[in-house]
This record gives structure tokens, C-alpha cells and sequence, in this order.
């Protein structure tokens, strides 16, 4: 079961409920309907069934295209992307006196990268010799 919900996509005829709540591809809701009316629909209009909310009862599938599966995958792995885990993230980053400008300006834009994804940053300066 965890890797049913890890994956975001088709279920396909694998559905475990028999009522589900079906909302169309444009956002529409249809209703409460048997899991054989559902799948009927999906093959009708060459659609795939997509579980939203496992929790709601009746748990909430969407009819998609291949295509709006694909740009919801996209959407959710950039989500998860810009936002990191729980808890405090420490970047460490240290250079001699005797940088280079332009290794300084790189160093520079990396901490700004670093801050804008609200990591904690720790800078250490060396003299150089």
C-alpha cells in the first residue's frame, strides 16, 4: 500500500472502494458512483482514473488524460523540489583570504541560492598565509 501512494498516477482498474466520488477532467464534480460506472466512464472517454483524496469518504478519484497526469507529476515534483524536509538545514562554506573575484562572486550567488531555499548558511573565512 505505501507504494500505491507514493506514486502519483493511473490506478487504473485496481480500485479497492466500491463508491467512489468521480470529478471529470475539467474539474466538474459527478458524484457519488459505483467503482463499474466509473470504470465504465474512464473507458468511454478514454480517460484514466486518478486517486485525489484517499481519506474523504467516499475517497475522490479524477478521470485525466494522459497529458494532465503528466503536468500534475511535473507540478508535484517541483513542489517537492522548492520545499525542503522539516527541520533546520546548515550550509557550510568556507575560503582563504586570497579568493579570486571570481570565485567569489560564484561562492556569492551559491549562498544566495542557498538562503532563498531558507537554508541556514555558515560562512568561514581563512586568512591566507
Amino acid at each position: 500500500e505505501p507504494k500505491r501512494k507514493a506514486a502519483f498516477g493511473s490506478v487504473g482498474r485496481r480500485i479497492p472502494y466500491r463508491i467512489l466520488h468521480v470529478i471529470n477532467q475539467d474539474g466538474e464534480s459527478l458524484g457519488n458512483m459505483h467503482r463499474a460506472e466509473a470504470l465504465k466512464l474512464m473507458d468511454q472517454h478514454d480517460l484514466k482514473l486518478v486517486l485525489l483524496h484517499e481519506n474523504a469518504e467516499p475517497p475522490v478519484y479524477r478521470l485525466m488524460t494522459g497529458q494532465q497526469i503528466h503536468e500534475e507529476q511535473l507540478k508535484r515534483a517541483e513542489k517537492k523540489k522548492a520545499s525542503p524536509k522539516p527541520g533546520m538545514y546548515i550550509k557550510e562554506l568556507s575560503f582563504s583570504s586570497a579568493i579570486a573575484k571570481n570565485d567569489l562572486e560564484t561562492k556569492t550567488k551559491q549562498i544566495a541560492q542557498w538562503i532563498e531555499k531558507k537554508y541556514h548558511v555558515k560562512v568561514t573565512i581563512r586568512q591566507a598565509k
